[in-house]
């Protein structure tokens, strides 16, 4: 076979289907071949969404995801993708083409689309490497899955030049993963023991639920433990999909009083796929101050080297946590607890909370205030719905009174990049087949940066609907300006056209598109756009001086920043 069949084929090993990515000479065999043999081929409109679908695919699916990017050009537009991919912990595999060796190492000036490109991207990925002859296929390939998936998982880079694409190979099948890489890590038995004698020990546990559970989609295991625990789950601000049988009891960390009370009251905490960091105050500062001296830590994480980093831990459990979480639940399976009676307190009233929330938010204004559109909105999201979420002021309006619980949140947190929601999006409903309904909650400003894979979705005829709130601003920024500034003060570079439609844009690229610009027309809009067939746009009319200035639970926001406080 030729090195690019040997290269899909590793990756079959690993239960990857799916390559992202612009077909350039150097890839139009690779992208041929992986068709034939049944891979879902996507090719976006610019490298970056590329690398931004395949992390949503990531996130879906638990796996190693795979992009390509053509030499030059096309990795510098991978670049914002991979560092993205870095901090946001997602395990995915660069492809990148470049030209024969004899070009790089000629002494020559002027020569086409060509740089060196390892040492642009090695900043921002756990591996980089080079497959320089066509022997080191699988050494390399194997290598890089075994770098994205060991530890905290990262993106890895690996490039291939032109000269070695199309090299032949007589090699055995591929091997499966835990033939060449550690799979399924679990703790030691002395520690697991450890640790449920202080579960049954406790007065008062909580979960702490981070970003990791949900992509390595260990919701189930983790559900099974809640309920033997009895304890109240807390989210991170990353960790904000909802684990099917816990939603009464899930409460966001710091937007939740409920949350709050019960990390103040909490004698341990059981932390799995988080990185404790500033948005929960490393697990030290703001909400944990009080009953740090009583507070045992439990800490489920698959790097060694990250325990203890941001506050000290008690039992630390290394592992793989969808290895992990199942010893502890067989370890507590005949000895489960009863739920303390604060539980049902905490539940009620952040059901109140809610039902306030969706009473309270301002209605009746034309332009829509940002609090109404997410409760109309959120009220409208399908119940076997993705969710996916961008911008600023859109997000942090989002964070407080959404409605929807749903299973599956694609956001950046980590990075807060913007301009990822629709590639997202894209990516994790090409993952789930097309057959459940996304819903993207983004700004405007956000919205427009991808705003061209509109066309992919069309293309592809996902079932996604973009609720694009619409002030013409960057409406967080504008808010900035004026509590640096004060009101009147210049808002230079935050503001631009207004008049601009979204909704005829999308029609533009064969979306369905709808505007609004009252309370009562948001949820409507939203049900004639999955009624359409079409991926859609509700452009929907918010009032910007609301958007700027009335941001729900900013002070707590700003907490995540205040380095000098924790």
């Amino acid at each position: 076979m030729k090195v690019y069949e040997r290269i899909l084929e590793l990756f079959e090993a690993e239960g990857i289907d799916t390559i992202f990515g612009i077909p350039d000479p150097n890839f139009v065999h690779l992208f041929h071949r992986a068709e034939e043999r049944g891979w879902k081929v996507v090719a976006p409109h610019h490298e970056e969404s590329a690398g931004m679908m395949a992390e949503g695919v990531s996130r879906m699916t638990g796996k190693a995801a795979v992009c390509i990017g053509t030499l030059g050009p096309g990795i510098a537009n991978l670049s914002g993708a991979i560092m993205c991919a870095k901090v946001e912990n997602s395990p995915i595999i660069f492809l990148g083409g470049q030209r024969a060796r004899i070009t790089e190492q000629r002494v020559r000036r002027g020569r086409i689309q060509f740089v060196q490109q390892a040492g642009l991207v090695e900043n921002s990925v756990k591996y980089s490497a080079s497959i320089e002859y066509a022997d080191q296929t699988d050494e390399i390939i194997r290598e890089g899955l075994r770098k994205a998936l060991s530890g905290t998982p990262g993106p890895v880079y690996i490039e291939y030049p032109s000269h070695v694409i199309e090299q032949e190979l007589d090699l055995p099948p591929a091997l499966p993963p835990q033939r060449y890489r550690l799979v399924g890590q679990t703790a030691g038995a002395d520690r697991i023991a450890e640790a449920v004698e202080h579960i049954r020990a406790a007065r008062q546990p909580i979960l702490l639920i981070g970003h990791g559970v949900h992509t390595a989609r260990a919701a189930e295991s983790v559900r099974q433990l809640a309920d033997l625990m009895a304890a109240p789950v807390i989210q991170t601000s990353g960790g904000t999909s909802y684990i099917p049988g816990l939603e009464d009891r899930t409460f966001p960390y710091g937007f939740s009083p409920s949350a709050v009370e019960a990390v103040v009251q909490s004698d341990l905490c059981l932390a799995i796929g988080t990185e404790l960091g500033e948005p929960v105050h490393y697990g030290r500062g703001r909400h944990w101050l009080a009953g740090e001296a009583e507070r045992k830590w439990i800490l489920v994480e698959q790097d060694p080297a990250a325990i203890g980093v941001n506050r000290p831990i008690d039992v630390p459990l290394v592992g793989d946590l969808r290895a992990v979480v199942p010893q502890l639940v067989e370890a507590l399976r005949d000895t489960p607890r009863t739920p303390s009676p604060e539980l049902a307190g905490w539940i009620e009233r952040d059901a109140a909370r809610l039902a306030d929330l969706a009473e309270s938010a301002p209605s009746g204004m034309s332009p829509v205030h940002p609090a109404r559109l997410i409760v109309e909105a959120t009220k409208a999201f399908p119940a076997d719905g993705i969710m996916a979420r961008d911008g600023g002021a859109t997000t942090i309006f989002g964070w407080t009174y959404s409605q929807a619980k749903p299973h599956d949140v694609m956001w950046n947190q980590n990075f807060g990049h913007l301009g990822t929601g629709l590639p997202y999006a894209i990516g994790a409903s090409v993952a789930d087949g097309g057959t459940r309904p996304v819903m993207l909650i983004t700004g405007d400003s956000s919205f427009q940066f991808q705003i061209a894979e509109l066309e992919t979705a069309a293309r592809l005829n996902l079932p996604l609907v973009c609720v694009v709130g619409v002030d013409y601003a960057w409406g967080l920024e504008v808010g900035v300006y004026k509590r640096t500034f004060g009101q009147g003060s210049l808002e230079t570079g935050v503001h631009w056209s207004t008049g601009v439609r979204l909704d005829k844009v999308a029609e533009g690229f064969g979306c369905h598109g709808e505007y609004v610009e009252r309370d009562e027309d948001i949820a409507p809009a939203i049900k004639r756009a999955y009624a359409s067939g079409k991926p859609g746009v509700v452009h929907v009319a918010v009032d910007p001086k609301a958007n700027s200035e009335e941001m729900p639970s900013y002070d707590e926001f700003r907490t995540w920043y205040a380095e000098g406080m924790q």
